[in-house]
């Protein structure tokens, strides 16, 4: 853990409902890749199993994961120093045939573009 734990409190709207993972705040510390404006878009993961995303997170540094399904998993990054928390998911789409993704930090206002590097390291470790 870091110095500091400044690991604030887990949002009540984390999950998928009616196929949706939660909105972006207006803050720019978060990713979604259902969102429709180009400040939190990103692009979807390929569409493939949870249990290769799981396999992957297991192996990033100061992860714990929190719920998996076959279709959902629900991680906290914790930062190095000052234990900052951010709360990703990964939603498997049946339908769309893509795993959508939402990374969000929990406290503050910039993360200096972690959580988009995080989720594109993650789609790297992919190909």
């Amino acid at each position: 853990m870091g110095i500091f734990s400044f690991s604030g409190t887990k949002p009540k709207n984390l999950g998928v409902k009616d196929g949706k993972l939660a909105t972006c705040p207006n803050s720019p510390n978060c990713v979604n890749s259902q969102s429709t404006d180009k400040e939190h878009q990103i692009e979807p993961l390929p569409y493939i199993e949870i249990a290769t995303i799981k396999q992957i997170v297991e192996g990033m540094e100061r992860t714990n994961i929190i719920e998996v399904t076959d279709t959902y998993l629900y991680a906290e990054f914790t930062s190095q120093l000052m234990g900052f928390v951010d709360d990703v998911e990964f939603y498997r789409d049946d339908h769309a045939k893509v795993v959508h993704v939402r990374s969000a930090s929990r406290l503050g206002k910039s993360d200096l573009g972690v959580n988009r590097k995080r989720i594109e390291a993650i789609r790297a470790k992919l190909s």
